[in-house]
């Protein structure tokens, strides 16, 4: 289980080597993704809170990287926030998201991106629910919800 000690590390040291590497040209990702999930995924946007189709779901399932269909959160973690995106306390794996150090907006974040295609995904933030104390706040246009699984 990672705990926020765990996330500085990375930001640190380094993020650990995703499984595989998926890398695309600005147009290839122009034309696989809507422009809502290109200005999101690769623009480094957000959504508007409370926009986002994923926010309030609650089915079973994986929750995987809409640009490479990578695995990065399962259903049975994701709990209700209060700040409008979907939020997760752990990614399937330890190696599914990088963690990059964020200034921007004049505030110190820790910003979320897929480790396989470096999707942006959203931010982390120390304030989640035991055990591991960590939210992850992922924009709903960085996912899909995969019904046909429950893990990774």
């Amino acid at each position: 289980m990672l705990h926020w000690k765990d996330i500085i590390h990375f930001t640190v040291q380094g993020n650990p080597e995703p499984d595989r590497r998926v890398e695309k040209t600005e147009a290839e990702w122009r034309d696989q993704l809507t422009p809502e999930q290109f200005r999101i995924t690769r623009k480094h946007g957000t959504e508007a809170p409370h926009s986002g189709a994923l926010c309030s779901a609650h089915e079973p399932g994986l929750y995987r990287c809409i640009c490479c269909d990578t695995p990065l959160f399962d259903s049975t973690i994701k709990f209700e926030s209060g700040t409008g995106w979907p939020s997760f306390t752990q990614p399937v794996k330890e190696n599914a998201v990088r963690y990059i150090r964020d200034t921007s907006f004049g505030m110190v974040r820790v910003e979320t991106r897929c480790n396989t295609c470096d999707a942006h995904l959203g931010h982390i933030f120390p304030d989640g629910p035991p055990p591991s104390g960590l939210r992850y706040c992922i924009n709903s246009e960085a996912l899909r919800l995969d019904q046909s699984e429950t893990d990774a």
